[in-house]
């Protein structure tokens, strides 16, 4: 019999990660917890009097916040290891509650800096010794006609921790109560499904094993139907309440319109992804033809073409060839990865009730953390080299940045991670150039990177911009209006080169990035922004690594778009999309090729 997931503390503590490097007890984090609602109510009495001495209001604010996201990432991370402990549950709601009254007691800050003088906003921005505020003064200034009076704005802080309910119920039914059924496991017994198991269920070489894993993964949430409508359609009206109370003309405008990234950057990308579709299509049929199936169905889409070719490797063999993928980075850039490797930066294997997926994440003055639920395949070493692309933007953006511009834009957040994958693809075409099959195998996985980041991220882009458009029109958001509309975009992505399973209406059911909105398509806008930046260290070296470290550094001391032009990418062209998917057309022919 297959297995059940172990325990958190039955787990080998080598593979896990050290979060007494934030907080060394529980009772230290209590302690910073009692300060930090003292600094909170401390700061109350600005309210009013912040033209008394703004520069000093703005100060204590920001080292309120610093605090605080100290213990959100100590809080939260302790949850995702046992999302089912009831005091991991307790500590991160408390938490949440803290966060909402640290929002709404500061409230007020906001509309009264913009009641200054324009002029002396202006002066404190040029002013060296306040340098550290300058971009936070000049995006208020940018916001002003979206920045409500301070009564208002308090009254929205407050409502806060009721906006984010969808996103906690789904959290707690996705990785805690959903249940799964027993289903087939490689090896012919029967075990129960989770997150963890369905990326290689999905991956099997066996029809039947990854056609019921489809099936029971699709049909769990399905049987939900009603209930994660409701959440869901709760967080699009939350989106869209936020929308129209700061004067935004969209969910979508008022989610890009902070991070000053124009909303045809997001119109370029579904344009040229469709326009790319045909290069999907052909790419289906080659996957069709070696599978040597008579119908591709959409449970046929992640499991390796190239049928009896592997790449089977433990976590250490993972990071080693990570290592060697990102070695034209830099000697300090492969030290720091070894650091991290050694020094309880990695939480590594999958437990019971432990966050499904993987993220990286920290706070100011204490190093990145990565959590991965890691399988010894190619898939697993893919997702170490993307989670530490992640960490390593982190890192440099903290070490160069004070905390008031470390934090850099969901934006930029996916191209760091995504240049490591592009390049560790590199790296492997290269180790295995004479190796037909190996060259197969390895375009196999690069085509999947494509088809996962850029094409079925824009997808999943597309659903959010219908759904939020939907109540924005005034239409219901039901189970079977919702449904419809994510099968009618797979059937346009997927119908002309497979047949596209009913089942699959359901699967935006199960995507948590849906709960943040307006996100998913920055996977494709930063996986094309990668592939150009890749390209550009492996041609020209150093001088290309130099540019990159730039904009790994920058942080949020200037706007995203801005940042990206460090390392030679301008994302209001539709070039480097175009580009990226010119390489996809292009490797599409090679595999055509190579599989004859």
């Amino acid at each position: 019999m297959a297995q059940e997931l172990k325990n958190r503390n039955e787990m080998d503590p080598r593979w896990q990660w050290r979060l007494d490097h934030i907080f060394e007890t529980d009772e230290a984090y209590e302690a910073a917890f009692a300060k930090v609602k003292e600094q909170i109510e401390a700061f109350r009495r600005w309210q009013g009097h912040v033209a008394d001495d703004p520069r000093q209001a703005i100060r204590e604010n920001y080292a309120a916040m610093e605090q605080i996201e100290k213990l959100a990432a100590y809080a939260m991370m302790h949850k995702d290891e046992d999302s089912g402990d009831p005091v991991r549950q307790g500590r991160a709601a408390k938490l949440g509650s803290l966060m909402v009254a640290a929002s709404s007691a500061a409230a007020f800050l906001d509309p009264e800096l913009l009641a200054l003088p324009e002029e002396e906003l202006k002066a404190m921005m040029a002013d060296p010794d306040f340098s550290d505020y300058s971009e936070m003064l000049r995006g208020l200034l940018r916001q002003k006609p979206h920045t409500l009076p301070a009564e208002q704005e308090a009254l929205l802080a407050a409502a806060g921790e009721v906006m984010r309910v969808p996103n906690d119920v789904f959290g707690m039914f996705n990785n805690v109560d959903i249940p799964f059924p027993e289903v087939t496991m490689e090896d012919g017994t029967k075990g129960r499904l989770t997150h963890g198991n369905y990326g290689p269920l999905i991956r099997s070489k066996n029809r039947e094993i990854r056609k019921e894993a489809f099936e029971a993964m699709m049909g769990s949430y399905k049987s939900f139907a009603s209930t994660l409508t409701a959440m869901y359609a709760g967080a699009v009206k939350g989106d869209c309440f936020n929308a129209k109370v700061r004067h935004y003309d969209s969910a979508r405008q008022a989610s890009l319109d902070p991070h000053e990234i124009p909303e045809s950057v997001y119109d370029n990308l579904l344009a040229e992804v469709e326009n790319a579709l045909p290069a999907l299509t052909e790419y289906m049929e080659i996957r069709k033809q070696q599978l040597g199936v008579d119908e591709l169905h959409l449970y046929d889409l992640y499991v390796p073409m190239i049928g009896d070719y592997d790449m089977k490797m433990s976590f250490t063999e993972a990071f080693q060839l990570v290592c060697e993928g990102l070695h034209p980075l830099g000697e300090d850039y492969i030290a720091k990865l070894k650091e991290g490797f050694e020094g309880g930066w990695i939480d590594v294997y999958e437990n019971k009730s432990k966050r499904s997926g993987a993220y990286s994440w920290g706070c100011y003055g204490v190093h990145p953390y990565v959590l991965l639920n890691h399988t010894d395949d190619l898939g697993g070493a893919m997702t170490l080299a993307h989670e530490l692309g992640h960490a390593m933007h982190s890192y440099h953006s903290d070490k160069a940045q004070c905390y008031a511009k470390a934090g850099y834009s969901l934006f930029v957040a996916e191209v760091a991670s995504t240049c490591n994958e592009v390049l560790l693809m590199h790296h492997l075409m290269a180790k295995h150039k004479d190796d037909k099959k190996a060259l197969a195998f390895i375009c196999n996985q690069l085509l999947e990177e494509f088809r996962t980041t850029v094409f079925r991220q824009t997808m999943f882009a597309a659903f959010e911009k219908e759904a939020h458009e939907m109540h924005e029109r005034g239409e219901a958001l039901t189970a079977q209006s919702l449904s419809q509309a994510y099968y009618t975009l797979n059937e346009k992505y997927y119908g002309g080169g497979s047949v596209v399973d009913q089942l699959i209406d359901a699967e935006w059911m199960r995507i948590p990035h849906f709960y943040r909105n307006f996100y998913v398509y920055q996977y494709a806008t930063g996986f094309s922004a990668a592939v150009a930046i890749a390209n550009r260290i492996l041609k020209e070296g150093e001088p290309a690594v130099k540019d990159y470290k730039k904009f790994l550094s920058a942080g949020g001391s200037v706007p995203p778009i801005e940042a990206l032009r460090y390392a030679g990418v301008d994302m209001e062209k539709p070039d480097a999309v175009r580009d990226a998917l010119s390489v996809f057309a292009d490797t599409v022919k090679q595999m055509k090729e190579l599989v004859k």
